[in-house]
């Protein structure tokens, strides 16, 4: 009996690392001291020592029950992006800029192409906001996990000074909420999107006029990442006032994590266009309105909250920076929450 015959394969590991190092070693950045392969990760902090309080926001998650589709699938280059997105996206939303992220991957059987596969799309989601990749741990754990399957979750640390950490709380009755558009599902809600259609190679290879691809195509469609947009927006100036990332809980639990007590949030639904994978999954599975509401982005992957004067400055901002926005309701005063009009 060895290691090997116990379900563990070292040679294995070493072989997925390798195969990782090219796609890490494009994430990297001046500030990071080492290289992969040591047992953590060193990220200088010279480069913030001009903040006036540099500090540190950081966020962690993982790509939850979308990773079936994934399997289902076979496509695996795409659920590293989510799994970054869920964290830095966070991140951003607080006014911070990622600085690093570390991946954890566990699986049944170390497929090492396959590892290299997920790696590159967590590389990929690096690329887009400016993070590092650092670090990270490959299990095998057999019997545990079946062997065709595995867990991502990642975690990321960035910063900002904290005059400029964005609170929510001087949101005031007046302002103006301005949407950015979401790439579809993102990483949240799908236990429901499971139930709502067969989730066999025939129904996801299904394709639809409404969406123009096929099932699968849009639903393992990656969660935007939303950095480089509220970057543009903070340099030409404006003071985001409160910032929402749209994640599971949709609107009603989301919008309100911005607001002060005393003002309400109303979102106008034909401000914006709802993507038609949305129209789908609410006929096909006969869900109420507010339910999609209360569990998908339904096309807004953040929400923020500006000063009215602001608002069409900070539309042209983002689409300068390659994404959709629309400015799509206001605050006014009243119970803190979310109304739909």
């Amino acid at each position: 009996m060895d290691y090997k015959k116990a379900g563990v394969d070292i040679e294995a590991g070493y072989r997925s690392v390798e195969l990782m190092k090219k796609y890490v070693k494009e994430t990297m950045r001046p500030e990071v001291l080492g290289g992969l392969g040591g047992f953590s990760g060193a990220f200088s902090l010279a480069a913030i020592k001009n903040m006036e309080k540099p500090t540190l926001v950081s966020g962690t998650d993982g790509v939850g029950t979308k990773l079936k589709l994934a399997f289902l699938l076979d496509k695996h280059d795409t659920v590293g992006i989510d799994c970054v997105a869920m964290c830095v996206n966070d991140i951003a939303c607080a006014g911070g800029e990622p600085l690093f992220f570390l991946d954890y991957i566990a699986c049944g059987k170390n497929y090492p192409e396959k590892i290299a596969t997920i790696v590159k799309g967590v590389s990929e989601g690096c690329k887009m906001s400016n993070a590092a990749l650092i670090g990270g741990e490959t299990a095998e754990m057999p019997g545990f996990y079946p062997e065709d399957e595995y867990d991502l979750a990642g975690f990321a640390v960035g910063v900002v000074d904290e005059k400029d950490l964005i609170t929510g709380e001087n949101i005031r009755p007046g302002d103006v909420l301005v949407g950015i558009a979401s790439s579809g599902v993102h990483s949240n809600g799908f236990s429901l999107v499971r139930k709502i259609f067969d989730m066999t190679a025939e129904s996801l290879n299904t394709y639809y006029e409404e969406l123009g691809r096929t099932l699968g195509e849009a639903l393992i469609e990656p969660t935007k990442i939303y950095v480089k947009a509220l970057r543009s927006v903070r340099e030409t100036g404006i003071t985001i006032k409160g910032c929402s990332h749209i994640t599971g809980g949709g609107f009603y639990e989301n919008i309100p994590r911005m607001l002060p007590e005393g003002v309400n949030a109303h979102v106008k639904k034909d401000s914006y266009p709802v993507p038609p994978i949305f129209e789908l999954m609410k006929r096909k599975g006969q869900l109420e309105e507010k339910l999609m509401y209360n569990t998908y982005n339904m096309g807004l992957g953040m929400v923020l909250a500006l000063q009215p004067e602001d608002a069409d400055k900070a539309i042209a901002a983002i689409k300068a920076a390659g994404e959709e926005a629309y400015r799509v309701g206001e605050i006014k005063a009243g119970e803190k929450g979310v109304t739909l009009c």
